[in-house]
């Protein structure tokens, strides 16, 4: 149904907002991804109209991310035939991590490695060494498959935003100060950012998979 194939498929940048793949698109190969999700409720997207009003101001190019959530790998590429063994592996991992609280509420800029994207995130500052307690399972599993790990020092964080080029040191020089200070004093923000992890989901290609925590 999915036969593997070294042909290469033209990657259309036009269709993904002009961003561009930190790996070539390739037949019988699936992007796979690892993270906790983050629902977001009315008034987060309160908080995030009012961010993305001041960050637009420095870097008007910014475009508000669609989901939001806090990542436990990097994206990887299974072929096929290892989706059903990945997962089961992932899940025989992940079954004894019981449910937690987080806060994100630290206003961050972030690049990816290329330096091709920029983002503006909310890093953890409670909760982190949960995180790092589950991404230890992850790598796990990614070192049974031989992929990649997660960054040797992750920063956890709900990515608000992104636009498409190197504009982290625009943002801190002109903008970090402002959002940070938007944060803090947005109504009930303590509440509104303390969120509980109740599970880890995966998506490989177009099949997601989710693991509810104990």
């Amino acid at each position: 149904m999915f036969p593997d194939s070294e042909d290469g498929v033209v990657d259309d940048i036009e269709k993904h907002g002009g961003r561009i793949r930190t790996f070539p698109h390739e037949r019988g190969i699936w992007a796979t991804h690892v993270w906790v999700p983050y629902e977001a409720r009315e008034d987060f997207f309160d908080l995030l109209s009012l961010l993305m009003t001041q960050a637009r101001r420095v870097l008007p190019r910014l475009v508000k991310m669609e989901d939001f959530h806090l990542s436990l790998s990097q994206s990887v590429v299974l072929r096929y035939h290892w989706i059903s063994p990945f997962v089961q592996s992932l899940k025989k991992h992940l079954a004894s991590f019981h449910r937690f609280l987080f806060t994100a509420n630290q206003v961050k800029v972030y690049t990816n490695q290329e330096k091709t994207r920029t983002f503006i995130g909310l890093e953890v500052t409670a909760g982190h060494a949960q995180f790092l307690d589950l991404v230890s399972e992850v790598d796990k599993v990614m070192e049974e498959f031989d992929l990649s790990t997660f960054y040797k020092e992750p920063s956890f964080h709900i990515s608000l935003a992104w636009c498409v080029g190197d504009g982290r040191s625009k943002l801190q020089a002109q903008a970090i100060q402002e959002l940070q200070e938007i944060v803090d004093g947005f109504e009930d923000s303590a509440r509104l950012l303390c969120v509980g992890a109740e599970q880890v989901r995966c998506k490989s290609g177009n099949k997601y998979f989710s693991f509810p925590l104990k």
